[in-house]
């Protein structure tokens, strides 16, 4: 495990560099006080708290429920592992994170990922807290650990976590290669296996007609692969102009980090 900890802190803090360096990482357009307290504090909370308590309780659960299934997929190949981690992990997140923009409640623990006015490595782990501590990918994640998938999901995530970022990165690494005219081939595969910067900001526009804006689609985390087969994709190779979220009330840094807990005097309950 210090591997992977090791690894995504240190491409983290890669893309973290290539923000610094070519875009204004610590003054983002529309930037306002309570987005730094949501993205310090719901981070924080993730890594310290929701994810290693999370995983253990996973694979605590199917210690208990599956007690001899300790160690089975230690002598499985590698690429059925991962195959394995790709559904239970990334597929469950596809469907919970398309679910967030369709039932009320949920979207109400997703929206602080969406409230931002821009498109960062900063909000990758922006969310209200019940978002991730409900999230099933997760708990299963812990399970497969136990049933011996432990050193392939180390390598799984690091891959995940990579994309993920950039992704989410407003440094746009897809933007050139579109321009290349012998890279298109090669890019038509790539923008519909993996999520992009076009793709994933097109899930974070603001206005749904502005012809890129995709905030009902668009939802795969690693792999773009999820929308292409169930239906939600949407692919232009552009961006769009203005990130945030549409015809929304406005809420409180509290709010976004622990509804229910925490309602905003300005928004209804």
């Amino acid at each position: 495990m210090k591997f992977e900890v090791m690894a995504i802190a240190s491409i983290f803090f890669g893309f973290v560099l290539l923000e610094i360096v070519f875009t204004r990482f610590f003054h983002k357009p529309g930037q306002g006080r309570d987005d730094a307290i949501v993205e310090v504090i719901g981070s924080l909370l993730l890594i310290v708290f929701t994810q290693p308590v999370v995983f253990a309780l996973g694979a605590g659960a199917a210690a208990l429920l599956v007690p001899g299934w300790a160690g089975v997929l230690s002598d499985w190949s590698f690429f059925a592992v991962f195959g394995l981690f790709l559904l239970f992990d990334d597929m469950t997140q596809y469907w919970w994170h398309r679910l967030s923009h369709t039932v009320p409640w949920m979207y109400k623990l997703h929206r602080p990922h969406h409230n931002a006015e821009y498109l960062s490595i900063r909000v990758v782990y922006r969310n209200n807290f019940f978002f991730y501590l409900l999230m099933p990918g997760l708990w299963l994640s812990g399970a497969l650990v136990f049933m011996g998938g432990g050193w392939v999901y180390a390598v799984y995530l690091v891959v995940k976590m990579t994309v993920i970022y950039a992704a989410h990165c407003d440094v746009r690494w897809d933007e050139p290669l579109y321009k290349i005219a012998w890279l298109s081939p090669v890019m038509w595969i790539v923008e519909r296996t993996i999520s992009t910067p076009a793709t994933h900001s097109a899930h974070h526009g603001k206005h749904a007609d502005d012809g890129v804006t995709h905030y009902k689609g668009n939802f795969g985390n690693l792999l773009f692969f999820w929308d292409v087969l169930f239906g939600t994709a949407k692919i232009t190779r552009r961006y769009p102009k203005q990130i945030g979220v549409e015809n929304l009330p406005s809420t409180s840094a509290g709010e976004q980090l622990f509804w229910p807990l925490v309602r905003a005097n300005t928004q209804k309950p």
